[in-house]
């Protein structure tokens, strides 16, 4: 038996009947396309807040250096006066008052990640700076550059033994 339909809007021929479902290359092309202008657009910005990034904790570990070596000063630990060498790539807190004379088995090396770089400002690197064991103060007071290709921080040491970033 055969029905008659008399209503055909009830239940209308599907359009995707005969013909093929996928992506086509052109499509392909095209999210391809998007997504290489999105990379080129996105990458660059990643880069430059990594290199931020780096050149924060290159700051941070310098300071830090400096404020452990006046602490173990000023409370005299091991009897002994500290001090912090400064070099392109790394900060070494070592015992005593002369660099050149220390026992290299005590220094903390703190290494400068890459890009950044420590570069003279108005100390001369390599520096060496040791911190008095009564008042704390440095033997020498100035300024050192942390920098990377975009970005650069200047950190004072201040004649008070303090250091600062500006």
């Amino acid at each position: 038996m055969k029905q008659n339909f008399k209503n055909k809007k009830a239940c209308p021929p599907s359009r995707l009947v005969g013909s093929r479902r996928g992506i086509t290359v052109i499509e392909m092309l095209v999210i391809i396309v998007v997504i290489g202008i999105i990379s080129l657009i996105v990458l660059p910005q990643f880069s430059k807040i990594k290199e931020n990034q780096v050149l924060k904790d290159g700051v941070a570990d310098v300071l830090s250096s400096l404020d452990k070596a006046r602490s173990q000063t000023l409370s005299s630990l091991n009897s002994s006066e500290y001090g912090v060498h400064f070099q392109s790539d790394k900060v070494i807190i070592f015992k005593g008052k002369d660099f050149s004379t220390r026992e290299t088995a005590k220094d903390e090396t703190i290494n400068i990640v890459t890009p950044a770089v420590m570069s003279s400002g108005t100390l001369t690197l390599p520096a060496n700076i040791f911190f008095n064991r009564l008042s704390g103060m440095p033997s020498t007071n100035g300024t050192v550059i942390i920098s990377t290709s975009s970005y650069s921080k200047i950190i004072t040491i201040s004649a008070t033994g303090g250091a600062s970033v500006n």
